[in-house]
């Protein structure tokens, strides 16, 4: 039976590797993408994906203090990145028909409840936050600091985008909901996006009561984009437009493997703020004198990766149209191990890439790094993610959906600290992470009915923020000026 089954999913990955063989063309701006018919097997496929991908939010986040964390089953501290990526989760779970409504904004209330009431101060212990930021972890127990991680400002601001698309998707006059709304608004006007520009006009890339800021500073294409439209928008404390631009001098333009962009080489940086804001159509003055926007980046940079997994220039094994995808995920080993007569050196968690700007690559890739990128390149990354399924089944694939991360390189017997080694397959992870899953759920519905970008383009915060960048077109010339 275990034959019969190998086979049959060998005769399926080449089928899709079939269907996914015609290679795309670079278009212009994303507004104009035409929208792809996937297979009725493979809508059927992301239901089951989503669906799983939303209980591991929703059964592994406590459900009084909504603390998130950063990753299961392996016991670990809360993540504060996660939990603003669970925030998003609810209301598609609700969406779905997975919970009710009520019970999605009583989990939101919770969690937002709690980290409004959640100590601030600039003591090194015992606290959440400081200055309306939050640690990069908390103790899962007692949600304060853990250990001497650092004051994060993207994770702050991954927190905050959860909170607003709560704040935006709750609009009815129950009470609860009126309570998310106002809870949402305070922790936002409470963040001191200003405080962090200690070398202005660039944003920090955190602090900690030890030893203050952090000597770095976010400059360039990542996913700080999102830090940077939040901060641009706040009320209360903003930044200037001259932040923006220090931001965007940074960029790195480039060629890779035919595809032009703006680079940055984890797709995790294309896939965060992408997450909450619905790009398509709408440019800064940069992605305006390249004839782009940034939707249009991302895809290209996805399409450039996969077609640096076909081309396969280190001769990983599988690698090619029905297995690719590299970003900041779990890995199998710190150390090199001789396969098939060659050494190999392989990398536990690992920021992974491939770009004009770096590669990073020792035959690892994620799950998350494919569906996150479900709006860009959509038949080519949805066929793969079913192709990996079918290939590797158990192995990656089960009640939460994908494992993440997964190496059919190392498949020789070794020690290793995360995962396990399935002799002649490879090694799979047993772990998800929260800041993988998040966007690999939210990316996916994005796709099929565009909620979370339908319910932020109603965000006074965030389309002001756009506007205070320079953004313009589509959209969000069309939404209301905010107050």
């Amino acid at each position: 039976m275990r034959l019969l089954g190998a086979i049959a999913a060998l005769l399926l990955g080449l089928a899709l590797e079939a269907a996914a063989a015609a290679a795309p063309e670079p278009r212009g701006a994303g507004g104009a993408q035409a929208r792809v018919a996937l297979p009725a097997p493979t809508i059927a496929f992301l239901d089951t994906l989503e669906r799983g991908t939303f209980a591991w939010f929703w059964e592994l986040s406590d459900s009084s203090t909504g603390l998130t964390p950063d990753r299961a089953p392996t016991r670990s501290f809360v993540s504060v990145g996660a939990v603003g990526f669970a925030l998003t989760a609810y209301p598609i779970g609700a969406e779905r028909g997975w919970v009710t409504r009520a019970q999605a904004a009583e989990r939101v209330l919770r969690t937002l409840r709690f980290f409004w009431q959640a100590r601030q101060d600039s003591a090194a212990s015992g606290i959440t936050g400081y200055r309306g930021f939050f640690y990069h972890f908390l103790d899962p127990k007692t949600g304060q600091r853990f250990e001497t991680v650092e004051l994060s400002p993207m994770d702050t601001a991954l927190l905050t985008a959860g909170a607003l698309f709560c704040q935006s998707y709750f609009d009815r006059s129950d009470p609860r909901e009126a309570q998310v709304r106002a809870l949402a608004e305070s922790l936002y006007a409470r963040v001191d996006w200003s405080w962090i520009r200690t070398r202005p006009p660039t944003l920090s890339l955190g602090w900690t009561p030890e030893r203050g800021f952090l000597p770095y500073d976010w400059r360039g294409y990542d996913e700080a984009l999102l830090l940077h439209v939040l901060a641009l928008g706040s009320t209360t404390h903003p930044v200037g437009p001259e932040t923006w631009g220090a931001f965007t001098q940074g960029y790195r333009w480039g060629r890779f493997h035919g595809f032009a962009h703006v680079g940055f080489a984890p797709l995790f940086g294309h896939q965060y703020p992408h997450t909450w804001i619905d790009f398509r159509g709408i440019q800064d003055d940069t992605m305006r004198a390249r004839g782009l926007d940034y939707f249009e980046n991302a895809r290209r940079a996805t399409l450039a990766q996969r077609a640096y997994a076909i081309a396969n220039p280190e001769g990983f094994r599988g690698y090619g149209r029905a297995l690719w995808g590299l970003t900041a995920c779990d890995g199998p080993i710190d150390g090199t191990v001789s396969i098939a007569g060659r050494p190999r050196a392989f990398r536990t968690y690992a920021a992974r890439g491939a770009s004009f700007t770096e590669v990073i690559d020792d035959g690892t890739v994620s799950p998350a790094a494919l569906g996150g990128s479900l709006p860009f390149a959509p038949r080519e990354t949805a066929l793969a993610l079913r192709a990996i399924r079918s290939r590797y089944g158990p192995d990656v694939f089960s009640r939460y959906g994908f494992v993440d991360a997964l190496n059919p390189t190392l498949d020789t017997a070794v020690a290793v600290p995360q995962g396990r080694v399935v002799t002649g397959v490879g090694w799979f992870d047993t772990d998800r992470l929260g800041i993988d899953q998040g966007p690999l759920l939210a990316m996916i519905e994005n796709w099929r009915t565009g909620l979370v970008w339908r319910v932020m383009r109603t965000n006074p915060h965030l389309t002001r923020g756009l506007r205070r960048a320079g953004f313009r077109g589509g959209w969000l010339d069309r939404a209301p000026a905010p107050p």
